[in-house]
């Protein structure tokens, strides 16, 4: 009886040992399968810069000198250009201390600054930009220095007809006055001018319409080698009635 009586413990003891395994193992799967089931963090590309994000474009190039007159022995690259449809540099802006001295005169007689027509940034033979200022007037009307100065060539160009170069007492500065119907007597290269003195008449000579006299007025900085046919542009404009 009692060898009976131990069979039945021992038989339940297997049977709880076999459950406990079985419940166990049923755990291990439910945690294995639980953490294999999580998503795993995907690392997202980094959104693209904007368009306008780019880097900046260089700055421009600076104005290059422009040749006018150019002696007939000048290299090619100072030859005259002002009659021509050669490609146009920008208009250039200067700083304020680069800019000629306030006080200029109105370079034509009888012109008055409400009459000006600012002509600088308009093109010429379909590209070129003027860079100068055409002053409308009565053939024949005085042509007057613009400043102190001094004169530094008196030229004939296709182009430009009759003109006069004068330098301001700096040097900095060259005021180039074109299509001249004649000089002033007397006129001379080297001859000091002052403010006001007459150089001249206003005509058409060169490539300017006969039926539109006007004096063709520019200014330009010069460079170091103070070439009277070179220089940076400056727009006249402002400088002659104050805007």
């Amino acid at each position: 009886m009692t060898g009976q009586a131990r069979n039945p413990g021992i038989l339940r003891g297997v049977l709880l040992f076999l459950a406990g395994l079985l419940v166990g193992a049923n755990l291990v799967y439910f945690l294995m399968t639980r953490h294999a089931a999580a998503p795993t963090p995907v690392a997202r590309p980094a959104a693209a810069a904007p368009d306008d994000a780019a880097a900046p474009p260089p700055p421009a190039a600076a104005s290059s000198p422009v040749a006018r007159d150019a002696p007939a022995d000048a290299a090619p690259s100072e030859r005259d250009t002002s009659g021509s449809a050669a490609t146009a540099n920008p208009s250039t802006t200067l700083p304020a201390a680069a800019m000629p001295a306030s006080g200029l005169l109105l370079p034509v007689r009888g012109v008055r600054p409400e009459q000006l027509i600012d002509t600088y940034h308009q093109t010429r033979g379909g590209t070129r930009i003027h860079e100068a200022l055409d002053i409308m007037a009565p053939r024949g009307s005085a042509v007057l220095a613009a400043t102190d100065g001094r004169v530094e060539k008196l030229f004939t160009s296709n182009a430009g007809g009759l003109t006069v170069y004068q330098f301001d007492p700096a040097g900095t500065h060259a005021y180039y006055y074109a299509h001249l119907e004649r000089y002033a007597p007397g006129l001379r290269e080297g001859q000091q001018l002052r403010r006001g003195d007459v150089i001249g008449e206003v005509g058409s000579t060169g490539n300017a319409n006969p039926d539109a006299p006007h004096l063709h007025f520019a200014i330009f900085r010069l460079g170091p080698e103070k070439r009277w046919w070179e220089g940076v542009p400056v727009n006249p404009y402002p400088l002659l009635t104050g805007g």
